[in-house]
């Protein structure tokens, strides 16, 4: 698996759309090691971004150019849903490391392919779980992992948003496979989960269809019960007043934070992470709020946010490839989140409680 570590990683860019230009191109072209040399895209607007971005870039129109350049050596697949497992498959069998934006494929039917052929190929295939890099999630991971709520019974995380009116024009709000909000922010919030607890024993789940134009599931609220703790995962977007983003109750204490990352506002506002030196970093404003008896000490406040960035998850792609380190986000963790995505669909079909197995 190991690359020559004094040689730059010559990326291709499938897709400059809100998920190439938005969440990749800036953290690519954040990490040394790796150099971003094709881009391919057929919008004008997006190119004409492209080109004042990444100089050095390539722009095709055509997905081909970049899986036959022998010199790129990992492929970022950046389109919609229904494209991940046959750009990811097509990769793969030309030799190219794989990058595939969340969600991971379609079906777990298609994700084991890819992993077997990846396997096959000896090559890194990972998922973009940008949002392990949250600012508030690695927050609620050090509650959780220092004991501060002392024995954890209850998770809920909330990702909530106000659109009362399609957006048009979005491939997210067609009725196609891995179209929804529970393969959309439904993954994230999945993934966050697994890290935390692992695999549930049993999922029970409600999914529906909240405004009537929509085509596509817009709500979900899904239940992972495991030995001590049950988790809640909630999702809408008729939500105008937030509920806490996370909330966490322990036998010592609780946590409840309110509040979305700060990353994903900066770049939709056109800010770009190498020009800002405060990456990351959450106002006290939205600081979380931490009441506990942990060993014996009472605490009731705030606590400072960790820092958060999306260059965390590139800079490991990189030490994977040239064999420092293993991969953060495995293409098995990325299995299992389309695994929940389909129990929580079983779940709501036949409303009752489905075993993960």
């Amino acid at each position: 698996m190991r690359e020559t570590a004094t040689n730059k990683i010559k990326v291709g860019l499938i897709g400059f759309g809100m998920a190439g230009r938005i969440f990749h191109g800036p953290f690519i072209q954040l990490v040394d090691g790796l150099e971003l040399i094709r881009i391919r895209e057929s919008r004008e607007e997006n190119i004409q971004i492209a080109h004042s971005r990444y100089p050095q870039a390539q722009i095709t129109a055509q997905a081909d150019d970049i899986m036959n350049d022998p010199a790129i050596d990992l492929v970022v697949v950046a389109t919609p849903n229904t494209s991940h497992y046959s750009l990811a498959k097509q990769a793969l069998l030309a030799g190219k490391h794989v990058v595939v934006e969340k969600p991971f494929t379609t079906t777990t039917q298609e994700a084991d392919e890819l992993i077997q052929l990846a396997r096959q190929q000896n090559k890194i295939l990972t998922v973009y779980h940008n949002r392990r890099w949250d600012s508030d999630f690695k927050t609620v991971q050090k509650v959780v992992n220092t004991g501060m709520l002392g024995n954890l019974v209850e998770y809920k995380a909330h990702f909530d948003r106000f659109r009362p009116t399609l957006k048009g024009n979005t491939w997210k709000e067609e009725d196609t496979p891995g179209s929804g909000i529970v393969f959309d922010l439904g993954s994230h919030l999945i993934d966050q989960a697994l890290v935390l607890f692992g695999k549930p024993n049993e999922i029970s789940a409600d999914v529906r269809i909240q405004r009537p134009q929509s085509p596509v599931i817009d709500k979900f609220e899904a239940h992972l019960y495991y030995d001590q703790v049950t988790v809640t995962l909630s999702a809408g977007l008729l939500v105008r007043e937030l509920s806490p983003r996370y909330t966490l109750h322990g036998d010592q204490g609780s946590f409840l934070k309110y509040g979305m990352d700060v990353q994903e506002k900066a770049l939709n506002d056109g800010l770009l992470p190498h020009l800002a030196p405060d990456w990351g970093v959450e106002p006290e404003s939205i600081w979380g709020h931490l009441n506990t008896e942990h060993k014996g000490l009472h605490f009731q406040g705030k606590i400072e946010s960790e820092t958060g960035h999306y260059r965390s998850f590139y800079e490991n792609v990189y030490q994977a490839i040239v064999g420092e380190a293993p991969l953060a986000v495995t293409p098995e963790q990325a299995r299992d989140v389309i695994r929940v995505v389909e129990l929580i669909t079983l779940s709501n079909a036949e409303k009752r409680r489905v075993a993960f197995g």
